[in-house]
């Protein structure tokens, strides 16, 4: 774990305190349950986010991704009794085609990630409005998916504490993800062009299939997260479902260490700016503040942890000039020694 992490990890635990302290209703088994369930469904679709960020991307489509692929999920399953397990492939499958087409277009069509999943943010929205009539997407009376239900949606009693199952799902994405970013030859890849994809191409990197495999990973990640929210909710209504999700994961990206230049991330990183992030958000509620002030709190936590990446980007530099002009320095000594002799 790396210092940032146990930064954020030190803040979570300061705000979780002092939360308790003003209502001590956080810390009861129901609500803590309640958050971590919000902290597995959110974290998933926050670590896609964050693999598009590492390249120096930025995925807007989140959202939008997430409302589509539900309502269809929800659709194959309740009205063309599609077996779930084949629903569950197709809707995977469908996320990273899409992946797979943003990524085509950054790279071949050499379109900017920014309009390319802002332009997708309209079309998918949209497609999930046209393709319901504008109606509420769900399960009808009398319909009951025990095992799936189970599966997305329960609750392991675990010493006493209800664990949702989402949270064991964000446990191993989370993992895989770590192993992926910080263990294999393909995350380091990732980084490299992140940090400078030109660079990274003259010393043989291919980054053009790099960055389409991280927009691929990120739909795929976020239609899983999109079936997970589906069973949660059980109900969508397209209009606003999973609206400003794409501002929660680059919130949590940030927060977790992730630079919105590229070449930085931390998996543990975006998990805990999740955990922050769910937190505040029980903060908000338990203290009866306006819903209306969420997008505010998000706002604010985005612009702190840039304001935080640009102040250890010019501590960096200037750490790294103070010591080059020392070793010029040191190599310099010997030359004056030989002209004073």
């Amino acid at each position: 774990m790396s210092k940032k992490d146990l930064s954020l990890l030190v803040l979570i635990l300061v705000v979780g305190t002092v939360v308790a302290l003003i209502n001590p209703r956080f810390l009861y088994v129901g609500n803590l349950s309640n958050t971590a369930n919000q902290i597995g469904l959110f974290g998933i679709f926050s670590i896609a986010e964050a693999f598009i960020i590492i390249i120096g991307g930025i995925e807007l489509s989140v959202g939008s991704v997430i409302a589509l692929l539900g309502v269809l999920f929800i659709d194959l399953i309740v009205n063309h009794d599609v077996n779930w397990i084949v629903a569950l492939a197709m809707i995977v499958a469908a996320g990273l085609v899409i992946g797979l087409i943003h990524g085509t277009l950054v790279t071949r069509m050499r379109i900017q990630a920014f309009v390319v999943t802002l332009c997708g943010l309209l079309i998918y929205r949209g497609a999930a409005r046209y393709y319901t009539e504008d109606a509420t997407a769900g399960f009808g009376f009398g319909a009951s998916f025990p095992m799936l239900e189970w599966l997305a949606a329960g609750r392991t009693n675990v010493l006493g504490f209800p664990l949702p199952h989402s949270v064991v799902a964000l446990a191993v994405v989370a993992v895989i993800a770590w192993v992926v970013l910080h263990r294999s030859v393909f995350g380091r890849y990732l980084l490299a062009v992140g940090k400078n994809e030109e660079a990274a191409r003259y010393s043989g990197i291919r980054t053009n299939r790099v960055i389409i495999s991280a927009y691929v990973i990120c739909g795929g990640l976020t239609a899983f997260s999109a079936i997970l929210i589906a069973m949660y909710t059980r109900s969508i209504s397209p209009a606003v479902h999973g609206s400003f999700y794409e501002l929660y994961a680059i919130a949590a990206a940030v927060l977790g260490g992730c630079s919105l230049r590229g070449g930085e991330g931390s998996i543990i990183g975006v998990v805990l700016g999740t955990v922050l992030l769910q937190v505040l958000q029980n903060l908000v509620n338990l203290l009866g503040i306006p819903s209306s002030l969420n997008f505010a709190v998000m706002g604010t936590v985005i612009l702190v942890g840039v304001l935080g990446d640009q102040y250890l980007v010019q501590r960096r530099h200037r750490a790294s000039a103070a010591k080059g002009r020392e070793q010029a320095n040191v190599a310099a000594a010997p030359l004056e020694r030989v002209k004073v002799e």
